[in-house]
């Protein structure tokens, strides 16, 4: 009687086979390492432009301020807009987080208060070129050069609450304290924005995004403090500054919580022009 035998691999062959997959890796990973970041590519039009600073005593001219008109996510028409502040006007600095899937991850972005000037929305992201998607995977791996965009809170914002489907927006003021703590802070964003115009670089899921890049410039101008593993896991970001007593409120956190969510506000708000004024009522009080 013949007897079915199973048919295995050599072990050679295996050896073959498991070496070839490392030589590929190694050949994929040294072609991303010698590809050098770039301002010099074909922009999808709302990364056309990056912003710069010019600072004149206490008068900051930001060029390329971004305010996209939505009529869909995708669907927008761009104005790029030189914006006049004074640093001396500076009264107050607010957190976004945005959230659009898992809750251990968000977006974060700044907003600075110049009062009658109106506010100044950062957001440290990726800047892709024309046709192209985000992809979480790609973002480990040298794909999407890292840049600023400086813009309108009914830009920045109401792209996330209004137009996105899938996005949750949180907003927290920050603990008022010291003007010169504000002001600090301001530039030292605008001192890594104006060195990314001139020397590009990579942006890194991990380790070299838009919260990492929050707590490096917020050190830099002394108003972070020690390094917390929710600077990693930013879902949680709100969590540490509350317990830091950075997000005031003498509410508990679960509620301070609940009120911070603009979603709702924000579709109300639509197009108004106090869009950001809105969005800010039925905050928690601060402590």
């Amino acid at each position: 009687m013949i007897r079915d035998r199973a048919i295995s691999t050599p072990p050679t062959r295996r050896w073959w086979r498991f070496a070839g997959v490392l030589s590929l890796l190694a050949l994929v990973t040294l072609w991303r390492r010698a590809r050098r970041p770039s301002n010099d590519r074909h922009w999808s039009p709302e990364y056309a432009r990056i912003p710069w600073f010019e600072i004149k005593g206490d008068e900051i001219t930001i060029h390329n301020f971004r305010h996209c008109d939505y009529r869909a996510e995708t669907d927008f028409t761009v104005s790029w807009e030189t914006k006049t502040v004074r640093l001396s006007n500076l009264r107050g600095v607010d957190l976004f987080m945005s959230y659009w899937g898992s809750r251990h991850i968000a977006h974060t972005l700044l907003s600075f208060d110049f009062g009658a000037e109106g506010r100044v929305c950062n957001s440290i992201e990726t800047r892709r070129e024309f046709g192209e998607t985000y992809s979480a995977g790609r973002g480990f791996f040298r794909h999407y050069e890292l840049c600023h965009v400086v813009g309108d809170e009914r830009d920045l914002i109401r792209v996330r609450t209004n137009y996105r489907t899938n996005e949750d927006v949180y907003l927290y003021p920050l603990l008022k304290g010291d003007p010169g703590t504000y002001r600090a802070l301001f530039l030292s964003y605008v001192r890594t924005a104006n060195h990314l115009r001139v020397h590009p670089r990579w942006y890194n899921a991990a380790t070299d995004n838009c919260t990492t890049n929050m707590q490096v410039i917020a050190r830099a101008s002394g108003y972070a403090s020690a390094w917390d593993w929710r600077i990693l896991l930013s879902g949680h970001l709100d969590g540490l500054l509350y317990q830091r007593g950075i997000i005031p409120s003498p509410l508990p956190f679960a509620e301070t919580r609940i009120r911070a969510r603009i979603n709702e506000r924000a579709r109300n708000a639509g197009r108004a022009e106090d869009f950001s004024e809105q969005i800010r009522a039925g905050l928690a009080p601060s402590a």
